[in-house]
Formats: structure tokens, sequence, C-alpha cells
């Protein structure tokens, strides 16, 4: 255990290395921070501090950094979650604000997550094994195609043209639609597909041989959205931060191209007490991140959460400003969803 001063001296110790990079030592500390004791008693704190493996000497010189075990005690103990500047939240408003679909709403927040905190954004997909169908459209755009148009209550639209063996009148269309309707809307997809396959059962006799066709499209569109997926932005931003890697930053980049990875990773992640979860080191190692952090938060529609957005970068990051930005992004993508 470590006094309640070794525990502020850790604090600084981390947020004078993130925003410098350079080892910390005793007489900055004394210099920079009004902590009232001499730069000797700060040692005996820093001493206490390696001794708890929390701060490590990079190489011979006398200031010390953060080592995971270290970070992982501040995000948990010791970051303050600042709240964002109303420029902020302003920039956050405007720009989501003007989203014209789902897919624009995530592509938006991805750019915007990765310019708020100079990370890696990723924000996955709506879990469509959650979600729940809305309304499915069908549209006859010819006497034998039909448009199929199924929407979610996450939000989610997605459209496929199915081609068919023998003309359909509008009459025809509009009972199937009614009879599609009926049997799905408010169902899981996993549901839905169940009771589609017996839709032709519900049908008069004769559009039953021509809703065969249109049920099993719907099917396989529902079956081929379950899959889920992250939207990325900001890959450039690691580059940049190439030297806080100790080796190839490439095995990095090569491990957050696998999507499934990071979703399992995010599904692993359990959230504190600001609303956000925080993976750090050597906690992502069996994912071939171990030199990175990794902060996510849910988002919701409905009320119900439904998927999830973060960061990921470098251990040398600001957790405070990038928990805030996570946070408030996943807030208001709730908010727009839900509206």
């Amino acid at each position: 255990m470590v006094s309640d001063r070794s525990l502020e001296v850790l604090r600084v110790i981390v947020q004078d290395y993130v925003a410098s990079r350079e080892p910390v030592g005793s007489k900055s500390i004394v210099e920079r921070h009004a902590f009232g004791v001499s730069a000797a008693t700060i040692r005996n704190d820093m001493a206490a501090l390696e001794e708890e493996e929390l701060i490590v000497a990079p190489h011979t010189s006398s200031g010390r950094v953060p080592t995971d075990k270290g970070y992982r005690l501040f995000v948990d103990h010791l970051a303050e979650v600042r709240p964002l500047s109303p420029a902020q939240r302003q920039a956050i408003e405007m720009f989501l604000g003007q989203s014209i679909d789902l897919d624009d709403v995530l592509a938006r927040t991805v750019r915007l997550l990765s310019q708020l905190t100079n990370q890696v954004a990723l924000v996955q997909y709506p879990s469509m094994t959650r979600s729940r169908i809305r309304h499915i459209e069908l549209v006859m755009l010819a006497p034998r195609r039909l448009l199929s148009v199924l929407i979610t209550d996450s939000g989610a639209v997605e459209q496929r043209t199915i081609e068919l063996g023998a003309d359909l009148s509008d009459e025809d269309v509009a009972e199937i639609r009614g009879a599609i309707n009926g049997a799905s809307a408010g169902l899981s997809l996993g549901d839905a597909a169940s009771r589609l396959r017996d839709l032709p059962d519900a049908l008069t006799d004769r559009t039953r041989a021509m809703v065969h066709p249109v049920a099993t499209a719907l099917i396989d569109q529902i079956a081929a959205n379950r899959q889920d997926k992250l939207v990325m932005a900001g890959a450039a931003n690691l580059v940049r931060t190439e030297h806080d890697f100790t080796g190839s930053i490439y095995p990095v980049l090569e491990a957050i191209e696998e999507q499934v990875v990071l979703l399992r990773l995010f599904g692993e992640m359990a959230t504190d007490q600001h609303g956000v979860a925080v993976s750090i080191g050597r906690e992502n190692a069996a994912f071939g991140l171990a030199e990175t952090s990794i902060l996510s938060s849910g988002y919701t529609s409905s009320g119900t959460d439904i998927a999830r957005l973060g960061v990921l970068g470098p251990l040398r990051m600001d957790y405070s400003n990038n928990m805030a930005a996570v946070r408030a992004v996943a807030r208001y993508l709730s908010r727009l969803l839900g509206e």
C-alpha cells in the first residue's frame, strides 16, 4: 500500500508524462506542483510507487514513467473525467445532426471521435442479434421485380432486389406486405426468420406460390445482417505516435484490421463508474494489442444497449479527455438514434 500523497505523485507523473512524453523526476514535480515538501520526500514517494510496480525507470535517468499497473490505478481511482467544452459539445451536435441515415451517422461518428481524441476511433454497428424489426416495405419496381426495405428499431435500413417468377399486381404486393409485417414486426431477427418460413401458409391460394421467393429473400436478407461489423477511422493517428511503441507499429495495425478480434474485445470490457470501459496494456495481450489501451462505451436505441464505440491508442494517452469524449459521443448517438 502507498500513501495518499504517493498516489497524488502518481497522478502528476501520469499527467506530466502524457503531456510531455518525457520521464518525470522529483525535481520537476516539486517545481510544477504544490506538494509543499522537498524533492527528497517526493523521491521517497516515487520509490514506494516503484516498489509497487506503478512506475518504472525507462533508462538510467532519474525520471520515471507509469507502468500498465500505474495507468490502471490512475484510471480506476485518480482520473477525473473532465466534461467537454461547450465548443466540443456543439461540434458533436452540429456534425452528427447532419447525418442522413445510419451508415452516414456511424461514419461521421468515427471521424468526429478520432478528431476529438487523436486516436483510432471504432464504432460497432448496432447488434442485429438484439435488433427488432420495425417494418418491412415492399416496392414494386416491375411486374416481376420487388424492392424489399428492412427497417429495424436500431435505425438500420437494408434494401434488396427480389426477382420473381410470375407477375404481381399492386393488390398482390399489398397482401404480401401486410402478411409479412403482421408476422414479423416487433420480433427479433431470429424469431422473424422463423415466422417468415411459415408465411406462405397464411396467404391466399392465389399468392401463396408467388410469395415463396419473397419470404426466402427476406430470410436471406435477415441472416446477412446478423453479422456484427465495425467502422474505423484515424489509423494515421497510430503512425503519428509510433514512438510510443517499443517495436514495430505494424502488428498493431494488423490486429485492428481483425474485426472479429476487436468485437470480441469490446464484448469482454466492463463499464466503470464513469460509464466507460477501459482495457490497458497487458490486459489486451490475448488480442495482440499489449501495447495499447482501448476505451469504449455502449450506445443505445429505444433504451436498449445495442452496440459499442470507443478509441484505441498507445498507453500514453490523455485518459481523462478521451473518456469524456467517448462518453459524450455515445450519449449523443443514443439520443440521435432514439429520435
